[in-house]
């Protein structure tokens, strides 16, 4: 299925070339999360990726994290297996030095400054137990705010961390989530259950969708009764809206919150799909679930295993969709999708809009 630009664009943009969507890459040019903070212990240096990219995140005894190219301009060896001193991380091949700003301040064995070559830094930066990093231009990362990231640090909330890793292009996790008629994909975790659109809001980077959900039979699972509260088979009358589940893409981010009758946030995901291998096809995801505290807050504390339990069993269903996907992507050559939902077109215009076609994307007829 190929992407175009929305009708309501200028005369340019509505001539902007259409391409597959799975070969339209993230735009560098924001903040993404790269690894969890604990994973990067004091004194000691990390290997991690985007895209293509081979990320070296080092954390000094004293002073913030920083990221560089995880090669050293010597012989191309991780720098991630290096030597952490003082600000510095050391090469574990020959102990070329490498400071926060990837220049090379000591080759050991020469004794003269200026001979080694300097590797890439990173703009880096930490919030809600992540390590951002910004690579694109790195001019333009004080003027990218990072991203508003669930309820981490707020005590009347609860949040679990989850990261898993998928054989995927970005654009299918972000189509999983917004598109919520896929219940029946969830049956056996949470019963029959049907999604009710309520309405959208759009703008240039962001596309919103609001549902509510009525259950049509079976047993409501306690982990979903928990954060929804008790729910009951109407025996096919209406069940009223009580909740209302908010799904949101701002570019390059993701959202899914939940308010309750009375408008309060008793929900709240936050998820970044991080871009692996140099064609994409591969995705990190960094995510942050908060789940409001009930009046005795122990309650969630011993139903919170439980709701682990839900939410993977939750998504290794749509990770073996959206895996199978991408299979048939491969298979097929490319993109042959048949979208109907309006929201998802939407969606699928807004990434291809404010994403990069990558090196091996062709324009393609729009006929």
């Amino acid at each position: 299925m190929l992407v175009e630009a929305p009708h309501n664009q200028n005369a340019a943009l509505a001539n902007k070339p259409a391409y597959d969507l799975r070969q339209i890459d993230c735009d560098p040019n924001f903040w993404y999360p790269v690894a969890w903070s604990h994973k990067v212990r004091k004194g000691k240096a990390f290997a991690a990726r985007y895209a293509g990219h081979p990320i070296a995140l080092i954390r000094p005894e004293k002073g913030p994290v920083y990221a560089l190219e995880d090669r050293c301009a010597h012989r191309q060896v991780p720098l991630s297996k290096g030597l952490v001193e003082g600000d510095c991380i050391k090469c574990c091949y020959h102990g070329w030095a490498f400071d926060r700003a990837g220049k090379c301040v000591t080759v050991p064995y020469l004794n003269r400054e200026d001979v080694g070559r300097p590797v890439k830094a990173y703009p880096c930066r930490e919030k809600a137990g992540l390590i951002f990093i910004f690579p694109g231009d790195p001019a333009l990362a004080e003027s990218v705010p990072l991203p508003a990231v669930a309820q981490v640090g707020n005590p009347d909330y609860k949040t679990r961390l989850f990261s898993p890793r998928l054989k995927c292009h970005y654009s299918f996790m972000h189509e999983n989530l917004m598109d919520m008629n896929h219940q029946f994909l969830h049956r056996r975790q949470m019963g029959s259950i049907t999604a009710r659109f309520l309405g959208q809001d759009k703008g240039e980077n962001f596309l919103e969708a609001r549902y509510s959900f009525a259950r049509k039979g079976g047993n409501q699972p306690l982990a979903e009764a928990l954060i929804f509260g008790k729910h009951h088979d109407l025996e096919g009358r209406e069940q009223p809206v009580e909740e209302v589940v908010s799904i949101r893409t701002t570019y390059p981010y993701q959202t899914l919150k939940i308010h309750d009758k009375d408008g309060d946030l008793i929900m709240d995901l936050w998820v970044c799909y991080v871009p692996l291998g140099a064609d994409q096809l591969g995705t990190q995801t960094f995510g942050l679930l908060s789940v409001k505290k009930p009046k005795w807050g122990f309650l969630l504390d011993l139903a919170w295993p439980a709701l682990g339990i839900f939410t993977h069993r939750i998504f290794e269903e749509d990770r073996e969709i959206v895996e199978m996907e991408q299979k048939a992507w491969r298979e097929l050559g490319g993109d042959h999708n048949i979208e109907v939902f309006p929201i998802v077109k939407s969606l699928r215009a807004l990434l291809a809009r404010e994403g990069v076609p990558n090196r091996a994307a062709k324009p393609v007829s729009k006929g």
